[in-house]
């Protein structure tokens, strides 16, 4: 076969020399995003990731023992935001990575925040600022996100990108006796819908896949008999409203494979 019939064939039916496509020598995983990605809450922190809180409970750290890809790099650090990620996390991007997972939007949403004015100063305070955490999320997160999600596909064109979600915290008419009222509580977990359906929106329009996790948390937020979130911890404050080890394990890393 001459070499010019054998371009043509291999145009056509998608054939190779030999060689493997982009995307198909694209196989390193590159996890990046905030708390929720690093594993804080989960405990057994890495000692290296310092004040980035990165646990080896954490779903990016299971998901790569369990498949082993052809490489790991491990950037999501404790209350980073899109600034953070495009800063200080897209290093390890390249050509070869094959898969990227990414949790990020509740830093720059404030939610902390809302959270330390919902526990100190009653509801409301806290309605208030969950209402600016809303205000913010239509008219700056959107573009926040695009700016990221640009970078990761400029950086690592032939990945496939998984941007997950943010559980609800709390399970409505549940155990607790004290501490927010059933009006906070419900506002938290609007808002927490509402972070998510900007998330979700921005990662389809760049072609990116949504991992939503509020299905798997369901029945397990705070106030319910088997908690996968922390509630305020005073001891270690930064683990307050994360996702415990059973949270990473049973809540992300399930809708995190699926996904891929």
């Amino acid at each position: 076969m001459s070499s010019l019939l054998l371009a043509v064939v291999c145009a056509v039916t998608g054939a190779t020399t030999g060689q493997a496509s982009p995307r198909e020598a694209a196989t390193g995983y590159v996890a990046l995003g905030d708390s929720y990605s690093s594993g804080v809450g989960a405990g057994s922190y890495i000692g290296s990731s310092v004040d980035c809180l990165r646990s080896s409970s954490a779903y990016p750290v299971l998901w790569a023992r369990a498949h082993s890809p052809s490489s790991f790099s491990f950037t999501a650090c404790n209350g980073a935001s899109t600034r953070d990620v495009l800063a200080r996390q897209l290093g390890p991007l390249s050509s070869r990575t094959g898969l990227v997972s990414i949790t990020v939007g509740g830093s720059d949403a404030g939610f902390a925040d809302v959270m330390t004015t919902c526990v100190l100063r009653g509801t409301r305070a806290c309605l208030s600022d969950i209402g600016q955490a809303h205000s913010y999320m239509e008219r700056k997160l959107p573009h926040d996100l695009d700016r990221v999600y640009t970078a990761i596909r400029r950086k690592a064109p032939a990945a496939h990108v998984v941007v997950l979600g943010y559980p609800r915290l709390y399970q409505l008419d549940g155990t607790c006796s004290g501490g927010l009222s059933e009006t906070e509580r419900s506002a938290i977990n609007d808002g927490v819908d509402h972070l998510n359906s900007v998330i979700e929106k921005r990662a389809a329009d760049h072609g990116f896949t949504f991992g939503d996790v509020r299905a798997t948390f369901s029945g397990h937020g705070i106030c319910s008999h088997r908690p996968w979130l922390r509630s305020i911890n005073f001891l270690a404050l930064t683990e307050s409203y994360h996702p415990t080890a059973t949270g990473q394990s049973r809540g992300y890393l399930p809708v995190f494979t699926d996904a891929i």
